[in-house]
């Protein structure tokens, strides 16, 4: 059997999350030695119980991991493992990641800049506007809007993209059998014919359920250098995805609007709590974000570069005796945001002290 079924089979064990599952594969050496352990082996693996070994053992497991492999093999859906090369690198960090995600499309999934775009699902017009002015400013920074296919700012942002012909992905709250909500079934496909894609932990399977949104949320704010909340009330899923970003240590950014209007409170309330970066055009979060290299250049060259401060100090730290590391290991292990972190590195270079490479990853020189 293939390594891909016993990878889709650790993914399906009940009880088991991606915690517990990674600590299952660690322990055991692989998916495949999972199922080829022993109840008597399993036991001595901490956390592990008869129960969780019952389920461990539980032949329909497999029997469902085939008939997800068949649905693979027929829909031309890649499979991405967290220990494979091609798996998204921003999300390998978090504890709560998933172990394997099911892709259709040509979109990169480690593209060099990633920004996530969510919001209300009834926006207004100049909701809608902004939005898109957002989107336009971007073009020429090479990024990917990510989003979740849902109604309102999510479809307004991936049609936005398709229209410029900007890389767009979709994260979904269900498996590639389908298309949720119906009506963005064009969009769906262009993505997955185009620069594009859909993106999902679940298989075909599972139906869209409430518990499956918020979890689709993570992959969005995990995916995205930058978050972006056009339109929200208090509560939601934008809110939600907003407060996962920040807890990953991702930069936020929120459009702010009039005091009074509902679909405005969310964002306001985000920026007045410091939860997100006040965002009034693509220009303000390409500045925090550190893009506009031109620009810093002038401003780095004008400098006199002595000793290392703290935070560039920090960086050679974790550099020492590593051959390179990505942006977003550097991020994870410094607990510095990306748009801080970009300066740093930008300044760094500019001092001779490091070297980019392709993909993002640094070097000390």
């Amino acid at each position: 059997m293939s390594d891909i079924l016993y990878q889709i089979a650790a993914t399906r064990i009940p009880k088991a999350g991606p915690v517990l599952t990674r600590q299952l594969i660690a322990w055991c050496g692989g998916p495949r030695q999972i199922f080829e352990a022993s109840p008597r082996e399993l036991l001595k693996i901490p956390g592990i119980g008869r129960k969780m070994v019952q389920h461990i053992s539980d032949k329909q497991i497999l029997l469902t991991a085939e008939r997800e492999l068949e649905f693979i093999h027929s829909n031309n859906i890649k499979v991405c493992f967290y220990l494979d090369a091609d798996f998204p690198q921003r999300l390998i960090h978090y504890h709560d990641a998933p172990l394997l995600l099911y892709y259709q499309g040509n979109m990169n999934l480690n593209h060099t800049r990633t920004v996530g775009i969510v919001g209300t699902r009834k926006p207004t017009e100049p909701g809608k506007i902004i939005c898109n002015e957002i989107i336009e400013g971007l073009l020429d920074y090479d990024v990917a809007i990510i989003s979740g296919l849902a109604y309102g700012i999510d479809i307004h942002a991936h049609k936005k993209a398709l229209e410029l012909g900007i890389p767009t992905l979709a994260c979904l709250g269900h498996g590639l059998h389908m298309v949720y909500p119906a009506a963005h079934r064009k969009q769906a496909k262009e993505m997955k014919t185009g620069k594009g894609g859909l993106i999902t932990e679940f298989t075909s399977e599972e139906k869209p359920d409430g518990p499956h949104f918020p979890m689709r949320n993570r992959i969005i704010a995990g995916m995205s250098d930058a978050l972006v909340v056009v339109e929200t009330a208090n509560k939601g899923g934008s809110m939600i995805t907003a407060e996962i970003a920040n807890q990953y240590n991702k930069d936020v950014f929120a459009v702010p609007g009039r005091v009074r209007d509902a679909y405005s409170q969310g964002c306001n309330a985000l920026i007045k709590k410091h939860k997100a970066h006040l965002l009034e055009s693509a220009s303000d979060l390409v500045y925090i974000m550190g893009w506009d290299k031109e620009e810093k250049t002038k401003v780095i060259q004008q400098q006199l570069f002595v000793d290392l401060n703290e935070n560039e100090q920090v960086i050679v730290d974790v550099l020492q005796g590593k051959e390179n590391e990505s942006i977003d290991e550097l991020s994870h292990t410094t607990q510095f945001k990306h748009s801080q972190l970009a300066m740093i590195l930008l300044e760094m270079e500019f001092k001779g002290i490091i070297r980019s490479l392709p993909g993002k990853r640094y070097m000390l020189v």
